[in-house]
C-alpha cells in the first residue's frame, strides 16, 4: 500500500462540519474514482523525507503529524472443510489539520474511514462495509497507551502489542456478516523498501512496514451461518503526507504467503505512458532463512529488497464488471528465474464503496501449475474507459 492512498477529503470535512451532539455518516457517495481521492500534500505536515528509527511498539499507534496513516489486515482463512474464506479489515486516518485545533476529544483534526470484507470462496459470495468516523475516543482512533486498539464504532481490532501483536478483531455489519478472530504476531515485523522508508517517486515516500505470516482462529458469520476458521494474516502499515506523481494512474499490489515460508510483497505503479516505473519495489522474507530477530529489514538474512530489474508482473486474464471496468484478475510474477501464477479465487471482490477497488483472496501456482499458497492483491485506479 502506498503513502498515495489518501481518500476523500470532502468527505472528511462533512464529517468534521457535523454538530457534536450530532454525528452523522455521509451517504450516497458512490463512484469515485481513486486518483480523486489522493488528498493535497501541505507544507505544514510531517514529511517521509528520510529514513527514521524505528520504535516499536510506539510506532504501531498513530502518527497525527503525518496527513494520511492506515491499519490495514488481511487474511487467508480456512474451515474444517478445506473451504477458503478471505478477510479484510482497513482503518484509514486523515489529518485535517497538522495539529489538534484545541483541547477537548471533539477537536482532535483527524477523520477515519474504516472498510470490511469477507469473502466466501466457495459460494461465490464477496461482502463490503464501511465507516466514516470523526476522530473522537466513542466514535474512532487508534490508542497504544493501554494495550493496543483501532475502532470504528462497534469495528474493533484490540489487544496486546507489547512485546509482539495478541490481538483481536470483532466487527459485525448488520444482519450480513460479523467477524471475531484471535490473531498472534509469530514472525518477525518487516521493514519494507530501505529499512521501513518507502519511496514512490522523487521527494514522495511514506513510512511502511507490515508484520506478515500472523496465526488466526476463530469464527466468521456470513448471512447467518457460522464457521470455525484458522488461517494466515498479513497487517499492513503505512504513513506519509506524500501524494502520487504526476503521470501515475493507479497500481497493483500483492502480499502472497507460499506453503514454503516465504513471503512476498510486491507492487508496480501504473503509468499512463505504459512503461515501467522506476519505484516499483517489493520485499521477498524467507522464513528458512530469517534470524530471530524481533525486527528485520534489508540487510536481515533471509530478507531481500526487490528492485524493478528483480521482477515482473504481466496480467494475462481479466474480468468485466457490470460498470464495464476490466480487471487483471490473473497475474504472471517473475522474481530472477522463478515463475508465479497469480489468480483471483472470485472473479468479483470488488470494494464497491465510496472508493471503488478491487481487493481479495488469491492463490498462487508455480511454473507446473501446482499449488504453492495464497495471498491478497489490491488494484486500484482502473476505469471503464481503460
Amino acid at each position: 500500500m502506498f503513502g498515495a492512498r489518501n481518500w476523500l477529503l470532502t468527505s472528511l470535512l462533512v464529517i468534521t462540519g457535523c454538530e457534536e451532539s450530532s454525528i452523522e455518516t455521509p451517504s450516497g457517495m458512490t463512484g469515485l474514482r481513486i486518483d480523486t481521492l489522493l488528498g493535497e500534500s501541505d507544507a505544514a505536515f510531517a514529511r517521509a523525507d528520510q529514513p527514521k528509527a524505528f520504535s516499536f511498539p510506539l510506532d504501531h499507534g498513530p502518527h497525527p503529524a503525518y496527513r494520511s496513516e492506515w491499519w490495514y489486515l488481511t487474511a487467508v482463512l480456512q474451515d474444517s472443510a478445506g473451504n477458503d474464506y478471505g478477510l479484510l479489515y482497513t482503518l484509514f486516518r486523515q489529518a485535517l489539520n497538522p495539529q489538534a485545533p484545541g483541547e477537548g476529544p471533539w477537536l482532535t483534526g483527524q477523520a477515519y474511514l474504516g472498510h470490511l470484507a469477507v469473502t466466501d470462496v466457495s459460494k461465490g459470495l464477496h461482502l463490503e462495509a464501511e465507516r466514516f468516523a470523526r476522530g473522537h475516543p466513542g466514535l474512532a482512533s487508534v490508542r497504544i497507551d493501554d494495550g493496543f486498539a483501532a475502532t470504528i464504532e462497534d469495528w474493533s481490532l484490540h489487544g496486546s502489542a507489547d512485546p509482539a501483536f495478541n490481538l483481536t478483531l470483532a466487527a459485525t455489519e448488520h444482519d450480513q456478516f460479523s467477524v471475531n478472530l484471535d490473531i498472534r504476531q509469530t514472525q518477525s515485523i518487516v521493514l519494507q523498501g530501505e529499512r521501513g522508508w518507502s519511496e514512490k517517486a522523487p521527494g514522495s515516500a511514506s513510512y511502511y512496514y507490515s508484520v506478515p505470516r500472523l496465526d488466526l482462529n476463530g469464527t466468521l458469520e456470513i448471512e447467518g451461518r457460522e464457521v470455525s476458521v484458522t488461517g494466515l494474516g498479513w497487517l499492513d502499515r503505512e504513513w506519509s503526507t506524500s501524494v502520487l506523481a504526476e503521470g501515475l494512474e493507479g497500481w497493483d499490489w500483492f502480499a502472497l504467503q507460499l506453503d514454503d515460508g516465504r513471503s512476498i510483497m510486491a507492487f508496480q505503479l501504473r503509468r499512463q505512458d505504459g512503461q515501467r516505473d522506476d519505484y516499483d519495489h517489493g520485499l521477498l522474507v524467507d522464513r528458512r532463512e530469517q534470524a530471530e530477530v524481533s525486527v528485520a529489514a534489508v540487510g536481515t538474512p533471509g530478507v531481500t529488497l526487490l528492485k524493478p530489474h528483480n521482477f515482473t508482473l504481466q496480467a494475462v486474464r481479466y474480468y468485466r464488471d457490470d460498470t464495464g471496468i476490466r480487471w487483471p484478475v490473473t497475474w504472471q510474477l517473475r522474481i530472477g528465474e522463478e515463475d508465479f501464477t497469480i489468480r483471483a479465487m472470485l472473479d468479483d471482490q470488488r470494494m464497491d464503496l465510496s472508493i471503488v477497488y478491487w481487493e481479495g483472496i488469491v492463490e498462487v501456482l508455480d511454473g507446473s501449475r501446482k499449488h504453492i499458497g495464497r495471498g491478497y492483491m489490491e488494484l486500484t485506479g482502473y476505469t471503464s474507459a481503460d
